[in-house]
């Protein structure tokens, strides 16, 4: 039996990708939802498997690891996918532990839930933590406001950032895509752990390009959500865009392991419906950004 934990496996790709995984003989998956029962028949039913978890709360992201460690009972875990994400037009949202919400759901509630689990991942299980190429200001994305730093203190209360972004709508794309950053640098920690090391984990990031189809603009205009929605539709006639079933197909190779990276590869990007393999920035690559964000995140979470 292979057993996968996952985030973002009830609406668009990350939905496909829990419905493929389901379907493979001897797998279990264990994924968290925002939402008890939803009429939206893009979004995966729910099932025993499927457990509470609002990744804008730190105390539902303990819960939803404590429930996953009693449901499991000993079994280790194969593959831990942490694929959910959001963003807003603005960045003026705080949670209720006073963060920035788009910070704390993309990147923090993520390192919680990595930090928790570590001691139930067996050996040479697989890490992926989707990502986005709009962390990078070499790539031509969608998103004109890329990271300035991956200051976990500054991030979570931008309010304290001297640079901080003045105009809402900056402000809240550059909360997106620093989130993004933090995640590639959140996997460059993790697999230089002794844990990690030791345990022969494969980890990496995911960048799933600009996929139509998703729930990732859910909090943008009607107009801009409609065309989203067309676009998921026209997808094989604009080949910038990705279609949602090889993006899930992809995601789905790599949790099974079904596509291994290439030595020293970490970072697997879908551009024009194919699977690459790729550097991330250069601040991504930077090992006391990386390490610096790993301990101020655990600082930020008081873990040790």
């Amino acid at each position: 039996m292979k057993t996968i934990v996952m985030t973002g496996g009830t609406s668009g790709f990350g939905a496909d990708t829990r419905r493929r995984l389901v379907a493979q003989p001897g797998t279990r998956v264990l994924s968290g939802t925002r939402r008890a029962a939803s009429g939206d028949p893009d979004t995966a039913s729910d099932g025993p498997d499927t457990l509470s978890l609002d990744l804008a709360r730190l105390d539902s992201v303990r819960a939803f690891a404590r429930a996953v460690t009693d449901r499991l009972d000993g079994t280790p875990i194969d593959a831990l996918v942490l694929n959910a994400g959001l963003s807003f037009r603005t960045g003026d949202r705080r949670t209720v532990d006073g963060f920035e919400t788009t910070f704390a759901v993309n990147h923090l509630a993520h390192y919680l839930l990595i930090r928790l689990l570590m001691p139930n991942l067996a050996p040479k299980a697989t890490v992926i933590v989707t990502t986005s190429g709009t962390h990078d200001p070499d790539h031509d994305t969608l998103l004109p406001t890329p990271p300035r730093h991956a200051d976990a203190r500054l991030l979570a209360r931008p309010d304290t950032d001297p640079e901080r972004d003045t105009d809402p709508r900056s402000a809240g794309g550059r909360a997106y895509t620093s989130s993004k950053l933090c995640n590639v640098l959140t996997v460059r920690a993790l697999a230089a752990r002794p844990e990690a090391r030791s345990g022969q984990w494969r980890v990496l990031a995911f960048d799933p390009g600009p996929t139509p189809g998703t729930g990732l603009l859910r909090d943008t205009s009607p107009t801009m959500r409609l065309a989203w929605r067309i676009l998921s539709r026209a997808t094989r006639l604009m080949p910038r865009f990705n279609r949602r079933e090889v993006v899930a197909a992809a995601l789905t190779d790599l949790t099974l392991g079904a596509v291994t990276a290439p030595p020293g590869h970490y970072y697997a990007r879908v551009v024009r419906n194919q699977l690459t393999w790729t550097a991330p920035s250069r601040l991504a690559r930077s090992d006391d950004a990386r390490d610096a964000l790993w301990a101020d995140s655990a600082d930020l979470l008081s873990l040790p």
